[in-house]
């Protein structure tokens, strides 16, 4: 694996989700609680209360998912990559992040098509336009196609850098359970 310093892409990315991740969380834990205040209180309830939640948890999950990509803390399986020599590990590794990120990009543009179509769809209350949600998973996964590009040229370019600690074979985790 490359242990390269993050880029400013990779810090902007981790900004911007970060900021998503606690506007998002804020907000629905402030419009809950005031909605459950309210409902022991008075016996109401604010009734775009539910909706707002329902569509700030997309943006809340996809922020997630990209963070938890950019930090490696997806689940990997590396035992066949450990086993082959490192100049068949780096074509590999960078011609697999290579179709990722294409993938990626493919997905972002049919989302980015539907875009028009979900846009009529209104929430009851606000009448927000769904295309708001598709917005989020096609921000996400532009997000994980632009670092998984990154990714892929990372493996061509940059030779791997062991960790100070690893000796020249590369160490096997330790499950943690």
């Amino acid at each position: 694996m490359q242990s390269a310093a993050p880029s400013g892409i990779e810090r902007g990315v981790a900004a911007l989700c970060r900021c998503v991740l606690w506007l998002s969380t804020s907000v629905i834990f402030i419009i809950l609680v005031a909605n459950t205040t309210l409902r022991y209180v008075t016996g109401s309830s604010l009734q775009w209360a539910n909706e707002v939640p329902e569509l700030l948890f997309p943006w809340l999950v996809m922020s997630g998912v990209v963070l938890a990509a950019l930090q490696g803390a997806h689940i990997a399986t590396t035992f066949l990559m450990d086993a082959v020599a490192p100049r068949v590990r780096r074509i590999v590794t960078a011609l697999g992040w290579l179709v990722v990120a294409i993938l990626y990009a493919t997905l972002t543009v049919a989302t980015y098509r539907m875009l028009e179509i979900v846009h009529d769809e209104k929430s009851p209350i606000l009448q927000l336009p769904g295309s708001i949600t598709y917005a989020c998973v096609m921000v996400g996964i532009g997000l994980l196609a632009l670092l998984a590009a990154q990714s892929a040229w990372r493996a061509w370019f940059l030779p791997p850098t062991p960790a100070a600690s690893e000796p020249e074979e590369v160490r096997v985790p330790v499950a943690h359970w």
